[in-house]
C-alpha cells in the first residue's frame, strides 16, 4: 500500500496539531525532514523523540515524532505520529513536505480502514471510531466505546460460529446425496439452536430503538391544549429563547424541534401545536403533526394548565407519558400533587423535577452491560439474518430437504457476516469510510 498522510486533529489553530504518516515507508519518509540526535529508523517502537522539520537548511518547527512500528499500531502498518505547533501554517506547509517526500493524501476513514484490511478491528468496530469522535454524550460516547471494544462483535460473531457448525453438517450431507437416509446435522438440535439464536436476534432488534434513541437523541415530544405553556416549557429547558410565546391561542403551528443534553443523556425535543377542534385548515396540518410527534416520541409530556381543570385525554403514543401541570406560579395555594403529576413552572424555571424524571424514563431499558444496535447498517442485517432463521424453522418444521434448509442458514451467516465485515465488498466499505473525516 502507500504511505498516506493527513492532519488527525480538528481543522484551525490550536496549541498543537498531529499529523499522522502510515505505510510501509512512514519511518523513511519521516526521517527525510525529521532531524534529531538519531534516525527513527534507529529508535526503538513506541517511542516519542524531540527534534526539527528541516530540509535545505530551512527549519519548518521544533516537533515529536510518536514511532509505532507494524504491526502494533492503529493501522498495523508502521506509524509516525508528528506533533508539531497548531499553526495552520506549519501544518499544510508539514503536509506538503511530507507529500514532497513521498506521502499520498489520506482518504477520508483510510487510516481506520487500513486497521479494518489488516485485522486490527473488524468492521462494526471501524464504524465505532467514527461514532466515538462524534459522541455528543456520555450515553453515546459510552455506548461507541463499548461497540469499539467489540460487545456487538463478540455477540454476532459467537451466534455465527455456533450455525456454522450445523451447516457445515448439513452441507456434508450433499456430498452424499446418493444415501438419503444419511443424516449428519441432527434436525432436532438444529432446531432448538436456531429457535435460542432466534430469541438473540430479537432482543438485539429490539435494542435498536434505544440505541438509535442514544445516538440521535431521545425523542420527547411537549404535548397540550393551546396556552398551557408548551413553548414556554422548550424555552426553559433549552435554556434559551428558542419558540415564539405569546398568550395568542395557535402561535405555534409547526413542529419546533432541538437537542439538550441531560445528565449525560441527549433529548431531541419536539414543541408542538396545541390540540384542539379548528376550522383553520394551517392550524389544523399543525395539530395532525402533533399527535404524530406524540406516537412517534418515546416520551411524551402531556402539559396542562394548574389552573385549569384537567379535563384533557391523552393522544394515542406508545411513548412514556409524564403529566405536567404548568403555571404552579399562578396558584394561590398549594396543590397535593396527584400521583404520578409534575408540577412545574415553566416561566419561573421551576423544572427540576421534570428534568429528572426525563432522564429517568429515558434510562429505562438501558441496561448496563447490555448489548445495543445503533446503526441502522447493523440493525438491517440482523432483520434480515432474523427473517432467514425464522425461514429454517418453518423448513424444519415442514420436512425439507437438507438442502433447501442449508440455503436459508446460509443466508442468516451471511447476514451475521456483514455486520463485522467476514462478508463484504468493495462498496459497502466505501459508503462506510467515506463518511468518515480525514485523518481518522
Amino acid at each position: 500500500m502507500n504511505t498516506i498522510c493527513a492532519i488527525s486533529t480538528p481543522y484551525g489553530s490550536g496549541g498543537i496539531a498531529v499529523i499522522r504518516v502510515s505505510g510501509e515507508n512512514a519511518v523513511h519518509i519521516a526521517d527525510s525532514i525529521f532531524s534529531s540526535r538519531r534516525r527513527l529508523a534507529d529508535t526503538p517502537a513506541n517511542t516519542v523523540v524531540h527534534g526539527r522539520i528541516a530540509r535545505n537548511g530551512e527549519v519548518l518547527d521544533e516537533v515529536l515524532c510518536s514511532l509505532f512500528r507494524a504491526p502494533h499500531s492503529f493501522t498495523g502498518e508502521d506509524t509516525v505520529e508528528i506533533a508539531c505547533h497548531g499553526s495552520l501554517f506549519i501544518q499544510q506547509e508539514l503536509l506538503r513536505w511530507l507529500i514532497d517526500a513521498g506521502c499520498r493524501a489520506a482518504e477520508p476513514g483510510e487510516f481506520t480502514r487500513r486497521a479494518f484490511l489488516n485485522g486490527k478491528m473488524d468492521l462494526a468496530q471501524a464504524e465505532a471510531v467514527a461514532d466515538l469522535i462524534a459522541a455528543r454524550s456520555k450515553a453515546e460516547k459510552d455506548l461507541a466505546l463499548s461497540q469499539l471494544r467489540g460487545s456487538v462483535s463478540h455477540e454476532l460473531k459467537t451466534l455465527r460460529e455456533r450455525l456454522l457448525r450445523i451447516t457445515s453438517l448439513l452441507e456434508l450431507e450433499l456430498d452424499f446425496a446418493d444415501h438419503e437416509d444419511l443424516e449428519f446435522a441432527d434436525r432436532g438440535e438444529l432446531n432448538a439452536l436456531a429457535g435460542e439464536i432466534e430469541n438473540k436476534l430479537e432482543a438485539l432488534i429490539a435494542s435498536f430503538r434505544t440505541g438509535n434513541a442514544i445516538r440521535y437523541g431521545v425523542p420527547v415530544a411537549i404535548i397540550g391544549a393551546p396556552n398551557t405553556g408548551k413553548s414556554t416549557l422548550l424555552n426553559a429547558l433549552l435554556g434559551e429563547q428558542r419558540a415564539i410565546v405569546s398568550d395568542i391561542q395557535g402561535t405555534t403551528r409547526d413542529t419546533i424541534e432541538d437537542t439538550m443534553v441531560i445528565d449525560g443523556i441527549l433529548f431531541r425535543i419536539t414543541d408542538t401545536a396545541g390540540i384542539r377542534e379548528t376550522e383553520d385548515p394551517i392550524e389544523q396540518m399543525g395539530v395532525e403533526r402533533s399527535r404524530n410527534a406524540a406516537r412517534q416520541a418515546q416520551i411524551v409530556l402531556w402539559l396542562t394548565d394548574a389552573t385549569q381543570p384537567d379535563e384533557t385525554t391523552v393522544p394515542e403514543t406508545n411513548a412514556t407519558v409524564l403529566k405536567v401541570r404548568n403555571k404552579c406560579d399562578l396558584l394561590h395555594h398549594t396543590m397535593d400533587p396527584a400521583p404520578g403529576t409534575l408540577f412545574i413552572s415553566a416561566k419561573n424555571g421551576d423544572i427540576e423535577p421534570l428534568r429528572r424524571e426525563m432522564v429517568r424514563a429515558a434510562k429505562e431499558g438501558m441496561h448496563s452491560g447490555a448489548v445495543m444496535l445503533s446503526n441502522a447498517r447493523h440493525y438491517d442485517a440482523v432483520c434480515r439474518a432474523h427473517d432467514a432463521l425464522r425461514r429454517v424453522r418453518k423448513g424444519l418444521e415442514d420436512g425439507l430437504s437438507g438442502e433447501l434448509v442449508a440455503l436459508d442458514l446460509q443466508d442468516c451467516l451471511n447476514a451475521l457476516g456483514e455486520v463485522t465485515g467476514q462478508i463484504t465488498n468493495a462498496e459497502v466499505l466505501q459508503n462506510i469510510f467515506a463518511k468518515f473525516c480525514i485523518g481518522k
